[in-house]
C-alpha cells in the first residue's frame, strides 16, 4: 500500500457514520426530556427562538455573501443556529458557576434548542428531497413530526416503564442493555418507515426512556457504546474530509467564527432582554451560548449523505467548533466584566427602562381561569385527537387489508373494521367530547360573567363536532360520505348520553397508569422546583454539605447567615428525612443537602464555605418540591396590614418571606416586623403544596 493510504470504500465508511449517529442521538435523547421542555420557563422559550432565528438568517446571509449555493447557506444557518450542550455543561462544571442564576436559563435555551434541531433535520431533509420551499410540503411535515412525536411518547411512557417494572427481576445489567439498544433500533425502524430519518427514531427512544426510572441506569450502561460508536461517527466523517479544504477555505472559517460568536451573543441577548431578563443575565447567556457542537456536526453530515450540500460544508462546522470551543471558558469569564463597563456607560433613562420591563415581565399575580380551562382542555384535544387518528390509520391501511384477506371481504369486513376501531377509539371520544377538567376553574366562570356560559358552551359544543368528525372520518374511509356523517353523529350521542359510566372508568384507569408512569422516576428522586425567573439576581441554588466545612455542628441561629452572607436556608435534606424552612436551633451536619436563597455573589460566598472542598456533584437536586413563587396581594389577602412575624405564615405553612416589591421598591430578607401592603409583590420559599394552599387562602 501507498505510503498515504487513500479509501477505497466510501460507501462502508458512509454507513458506520450513519450508524454512529444513530447511537450518538440516542445518547443524547436519554439526557433529554419532555417533561423538562414542559417546565422550562417562557423567557428560554422565547430566548431560544429569537437565537435560533436569528442565526439562521445570519448563516444563509454570510453563505451568501461568500458565493455558496442556497443548500449551502440553508444547512450553515442550521448548523449556527444549536448550541453544544456537552461543551457548556463541562466549562459551568469547571468554571464552578452552575449555582449562578443565569446558568438556569442557559439550560433552559439548551432544552429548547435539542428540540429545534431535531425539527431542523426533518425540515433541511424535506427541504433537501424537494430543492425548493414548498410552503405545504414543509407545513405538512412539520404537522407529520408532531402527529408521530405525540403518538411515540404517548404509546412509549404507556407501555415501556410498565413493561421494565413487571420485568424487573429478569432485568441484571446485561439484560438492560440488550433491550435498550433493541428498543432503540426497533424506534429507527419505526422512524424510517414513515419517513423519518433513523437518527430522529434513535433520539425519541432515548428520550422515551429518559423518563422511566432506569434512565441514569440505561444511561451508564449504554455510555461506553455512545463513546464508541461517537469515536467511530467523528472519525468515519473524519475521513472524509480532506485536510487541503481547511488550508483552502481558512477564510470562511475566520468569517463563520466571528458570525458564531457575535451573532449568538447579540441574539441571544437580545432574546432574553425580551423574555424579560435582567441585562447581566442576558449578556451572560449571550456569551455561554457562542459555540456549536454536536448537533451542528450531525446538520451537517445530513447534508454530505443527502448529496445536497457541498464537501468544504463539514470540514468547515468542525474548524468552528474546534475554535469556538476553545474559546467558551473565556467567553464566559468576559461577559461580568463586559456587562459592568456597559452598565456603568448606561443613560439612567435606560437602565430605568430596563428595569421596569424585566419586573413589569416577571410580576404575575395569578392564573386566569380561562388560562387554566383553555390549557387542561387543550391537553385533553390534542393526545386523544393523536390517539384517535393513530387508530383510524391503524385501521385503515393494516386492519381493514388483514380483515379482507383472511376473514370477511367487501362490506363485510369494513364492517367488522369499524366496530374494532370504534371500540378502541371508543374511550378517547368520550374523553374528547365530555371529560370534565379544571371544575373549579370552570365553575367560576361559569358563576362570574353571563358572557362567559355563551363561550363554554361554544367549546363545549367544538369538543362534540370534532368527535363527531372523526368518527366520520373514520367511517368515510371505510363507507359513503352519508352513512359517515348520519352514524356518526347517532354513535357519538350515546358514547356522550349513553355509555358514559363505563368508559369514564376505563379511560380514567388508562390515564391513571400513563400519569403514574410519567410521575414515576421524579416521585422517586424527588427533585427540587428551581425557580424560572426572579426580579433582583437572588435565586434559589443547592448545595452539599463538606465534611471539612467550618459550619458543621452549628446551628441556624449562631450561623447567623442572612447577617454574614445574605442567605437564606430554606430546606435542608438529610437522608430520606426533610426539614423545610428550619428553625433557629436546626444544625447543620456533614452531607446535608440544602437549597439556600440569595445573589449570585452572595451564593458563591457562601458556597466557598459550605462545600469546602468543592465537589463535581456540587448542584444535587433534591430539595423535595421546595420552590420560590410570588403573587400579588389584593384585598382579600388575609394579613393585610400584618407584620410577618403576627401573620405567622412561617409558622403556619413552613414557607419564609425572602422578598417584597413594593411601589418599585425592592425589599430582599425583610425584617419580620415588615407590614404587608395592599399592592406588595410577595416572594416566599416554601413546599409548593403549602405555598398554593396560602394562595387558596387568599383567594377564601
Amino acid at each position: 500500500f501507498p505510503l498515504f493510504p487513500s479509501i477505497s470504500d466510501i460507501g462502508t465508511i458512509t454507513i458506520w457514520a450513519e450508524i454512529g449517529v444513530i447511537f450518538l442521538l440516542f445518547s443524547l435523547g436519554l439526557e433529554f426530556s419532555f417533561k423538562k421542555l414542559v417546565k422550562v420557563g417562557g423567557s428560554a422559550s422565547i430566548t431560544a427562538v429569537v437565537e435560533v432565528a436569528f442565526m439562521l438568517l445570519i448563516g444563509y446571509i454570510a453563505g451568501q455573501l461568500m458565493g455558496w449555493s442556497s443548500m449551502d447557506s440553508i444547512f450553515l444557518g442550521g448548523i449556527l443556529s444549536i448550541s453544544s450542550t456537552t461543551i457548556i455543561i463541562r466549562a459551568f462544571d469547571e468554571l464552578g458557576i452552575k449555582s449562578q442564576k443565569f446558568a438556569g436559563l442557559v439550560f433552559g435555551i439548551l432544552v429548547v434548542e435539542d428540540l429545534v434541531a431535531i425539527l431542523l433535520l426533518v425540515l433541511l431533509s424535506t427541504l433537501a428531497a424537494s430543492q425548493q420551499f414548498a410552503g405545504a410540503e414543509m407545513f405538512n411535515s412539520v404537522l407529520k413530526l408532531i402527529f408521530f412525536l405525540v403518538l411515540w411518547f404517548i404509546a412509549g411512557i404507556f407501555i415501556l416503564p410498565t413493561f421494565l417494572k413487571r420485568a424487573r427481576n429478569l432485568m441484571n445489567d446485561e439484560t438492560l442493555l440488550v433491550v435498550s439498544l433493541g428498543l432503540c433500533l426497533l424506534m429507527v425502524v419505526l422512524a424510517t418507515s414513515v419517513g423519518f430519518s433513523p437518527a430522529l427514531g434513535a433520539f425519541i427512544m432515548g428520550s422515551i426512556l429518559a423518563e422511566t426510572i432506569y434512565a441514569e441506569k440505561i444511561e451508564h450502561l449504554t455510555k461506553p457504546i455512545k463513546d464508541l460508536f461517537g469515536a467511530i461517527f467523528f472519525v468515519s466523517v473524519g475521513m472524509l474530509i480532506d485536510p487541503t479544504m481547511l488550508i483552502k477555505y481558512a477564510g470562511p472559517v475566520v468569517i463563520i467564527t466571528f458570525a458564531t460568536i457575535f451573532g449568538k451573543v447579540f441574539s441571544t441577548t437580545i432574546g432574553a432582554l425580551i423574555s424579560g431578563q435582567p441585562l447581566k443575565s442576558s449578556l451572560q447567556s449571550g456569551f455561554a451560548l457562542a459555540q456549536i457542537g454536536e448537533f451542528s456536526f450531525i446538520i451537517a453530515t445530513l447534508g454530505l449523505t443527502l448529496k445536497v450540500t457541498s464537501d468544504f460544508l463539514y470540514p468547515i462546522a468542525v474548524a468552528v467548533s474546534a475554535i469556538t470551543t476553545f474559546t467558551t471558558p473565556y467567553l464566559i469569564g468576559m461577559a461580568e466584566p463586559i456587562y459592568n463597563r456597559i452598565e456603568s456607560r448606561l443613560p439612567e433613562r435606560w437602565k430605568t427602562f430596563l428595569n421596569n420591563y424585566t419586573a413589569g415581565a416577571q410580576t404575575i399575580s395569578s392564573q386566569s381561569d380561562w388560562r387554566i380551562v383553555l390549557r387542561a382542555y387543550a391537553i385533553i384535544v390534542v393526545t386523544n385527537s393523536v390517539i384517535i387518528i393513530g387508530i383510524i390509520i391503524a385501521s385503515s391501511r393494516f386492519v381493514l387489508p388483514l380483515i379482507r384477506e383472511n376473514i370477511a371481504e367487501g362490506t363485510t369486513g369494513a364492517t367488522i373494521t369499524a366496530a374494532m376501531a370504534f371500540t378502541a377509539m371508543a374511550p378517547f371520544l368520550w374523553a374528547l367530547a365530555a371529560k370534565r377538567t379544571q371544575k373549579h376553574a370552570y365553575a367560576n366562570l361559569m358563576m362570574n360573567k353571563r358572557s362567559n356560559r355563551s363561550q363554554l358552551v361554544l367549546l363545549e359544543i367544538s369538543r362534540v363536532a370534532l368527535a363527531v368528525f372523526f368518527i366520520g372520518f373514520l367511517l368515510n374511509s371505510l363507507f359513503s360520505i352519508q352513512m359517515a356523517l348520519i352514524v356518526g353523529f347517532i354513535l357519538t350521542m350515546i358514547l356522550i348520553i349513553v355509555a358514559p359510566k363505563g368508559l369514564r372508568l376505563f379511560y380514567t384507569k388508562l390515564e391513571h397508569r400513563f400519569l403514574i408512569n410519567f410521575n414515576e422516576r421524579e416521585m422517586q428522586n424527588a427533585p427540587a422546583t428551581t425557580p424560572e425567573l426572579l426580579p433582583w439576581d437572588s435565586h434559589l441554588a443547592y448545595f452539599k454539605v463538606s465534611a471539612d466545612s467550618p459550619y458543621i455542628g452549628q446551628s441556624m441561629k449562631e450561623l447567623n447567615l442572612r447577617k454574614k452572607y445574605g442567605v437564606s436556608i430554606a430546606v435542608i435534606e438529610r437522608g430520606h428525612n426533610i426539614i423545610h424552612i428550619p428553625g433557629p436551633d436546626e444544625k447543620l451536619y456533614p452531607a446535608d443537602k440544602i437549597a439556600a436563597f440569595g445573589t449570585d455573589e452572595q451564593l458563591q460566598q457562601f458556597r466557598q464555605i459550605i462545600e469546602a472542598p468543592v465537589h463535581d456533584h456540587q448542584a444535587t437536586h433534591h430539595a423535595h418540591e421546595v420552590m420560590l413563587q410570588h403573587f400579588l396581594l389584593d384585598e382579600n389577602f388575609p394579613f393585610i396590614g400584618t407584620s410577618i412575624r403576627d401573620s405567622g405564615i412561617r409558622e403556619k405553612t413552613k414557607s419564609m418571606v425572602v422578598g417584597i416589591e413594593r411601589n418599585g421598591q425592592r425589599i430582599l430578607n425583610p425584617g419580620s416586623g415588615t407590614i404587608f401592603e395592599k399592592g406588595d409583590i410577595l416572594w416566599i420559599v416554601g413546599r409548593k403544596g403549602v405555598i398554593n394552599n396560602l394562595l387558596a387562602e387568599k383567594a377564601v
